[in-house]
């Protein structure tokens, strides 16, 4: 009996049985992608890079803009067998030169506009694209107009994707993850759920690992995500309040751009049931402003790529303490520890170095065996953050553990 095939063609695949001719995708320029009309080009797109002679374990790098294109040809690259790596588009071009390096990729995919950041012999095959304008259009040339009929057992832990870090603390590292851990993510989400259908906002870049790893927990969602093209305060809450949608997600300088927005005042935002903010700390008074501006509770969500996007968050109904002043609580199936520089646990107060434990954290980064292994240890992920715990079992972050220094004996954390 053939093995079950990897999570994202399972996800697709149902997801275009259950939604059908619902908007997956709504489009700036006013033109929607439907759950099944994605489905049918990831099929036609894995067809046409099979027959460029792509599949398991083949490496495709996409430089695209955040769409329709980069979705339909992730779920395609999955259905053969290969690994995608995202590279962002508003990446210098030595950033990503430098990833395309670390990747070696069989096949880069870049839209027309952003080849000027794939250097000459960055892969043996190039495929220049031009962003899709219509359902029929997404792919490009790299859809064959033929089905590709995908083979059992490409599930387990092959590598699917690879997610470079931010660079903030030197250059961008290439962490990847399979098959097993986007099931454990999409598990710990599912917790999380806010329901069926509905609408939300694609706020990270797709390279993000906020959609490469969650990818398949929003296909099963059912929810039309509204493209925003270049993100703006107005446009995304304008977005929210037209849609009625039950979340406002971003990073904290987003919801304090929303915050301080005029339209703050004048939008009718009753359907708001949460805000939720990654990608940084958000200043006490963010909180409270967001939770009066949108009438929701506020959750912050700490997590790293390594961790695949999921890891601590405050809970929406959370007194000031740990609202304001804190990273929360492991989520569901995630296990956390403050540790000293020799790996032993510290007791509650004391300042040493965040660890996290979870099905979800990457396998590794790729071609990097040293790296990996100085931040996996024992099925721990060294997150390099400083953090302490205190009695109630909130985590409260104190630094970044490359940045402590020690004088007159003490550790000190700027």
């Amino acid at each position: 009996m053939p093995a079950e095939p990897d999570l994202l063609t399972e996800a697709a695949r149902r997801a275009a049985r259950t939604h059908g001719d619902r908007a997956a995708f709504a489009t700036p320029d006013g033109w929607r992608l439907s759950f099944a009309d994605l489905d049918r080009a990831a099929d036609e797109i894995a067809a046409g890079l099979r027959a460029r002679g792509l599949g398991p374990g083949s490496t495709m790098a996409l430089v695209l803009d955040s769409g329709v294109d980069y979705a339909a040809l992730y779920l395609a690259a999955a259905r053969i067998g290969a690994v995608t790596a995202g590279i962002n588009p508003t990446a210098s071009a030595s950033e990503a030169a430098g990833c395309l390096q670390t990747v070696r990729p069989d096949l880069v995919a870049v839209h027309r506009h952003l080849a000027g950041l794939v250097p000459a012999g960055a892969a043996p095959l190039v495929e220049p694209l031009a962003p899709a304008a219509s359902p029929e259009s997404v792919g490009g040339a790299l859809r064959s107009g033929l089905d590709c009929a995908t083979g059992g057992g490409l599930g387990g832990e092959r590598p699917v994707c690879i997610c470079f870090t931010s660079g903030s603390t030197g250059a961008p590292k290439a962490v990847w993850f399979g098959d097993g851990q986007l099931r454990a993510i999409a598990a710990v989400d599912a917790k999380g759920s806010w329901g069926g259908g509905g609408h939300g906002l694609a706020i990270t870049p797709m390279a993000h690992v906020g959609f490469m790893t969650k990818l398949p927990w929003l296909l099963d969602g059912g929810q039309t995500a509204q493209l925003l093209g270049r993100w703006s305060a107005g446009g995304a809450l304008e977005a929210i309040a037209r849609h009625r949608m039950p979340a406002v997600t971003g990073v904290a300088p987003q919801i304090a751009l929303m915050v301080r927005h005029r339209l703050i005042d004048e939008l009718d935002f009753s359907a708001v049931r949460a805000v939720i903010a990654g990608g940084g700390p958000s200043a006490p008074d963010l909180v409270k402003a967001a939770r009066r501006a949108f009438g929701a509770g506020y959750s912050i969500r700490y997590s790293s790529t390594e961790s695949g996007g999921v890891g601590l968050a405050t809970a929406l109904d959370a007194d000031d303490d740990e609202a304001c002043w804190s990273i929360g609580r492991p989520r569901p199936g995630v296990e956390a520890g403050v540790r000293d520089s020799d790996g032993a646990e510290l007791p509650p107060g004391r300042v040493g170095e965040l660890w996290l434990r979870s099905p979800t954290v990457m396998s590794g980064y790729w071609g990097d065996p040293a790296a990996t292994s100085a931040a996996l240890d024992g099925g721990w992920l060294r997150t390099g953050d400083l953090a302490s715990a205190d009695e109630r079992g909130l985590y409260r972050l104190a630094g970044r553990l490359d940045e402590m220094y020690g004088r007159g004996g003490y550790n000190v954390y700027p």
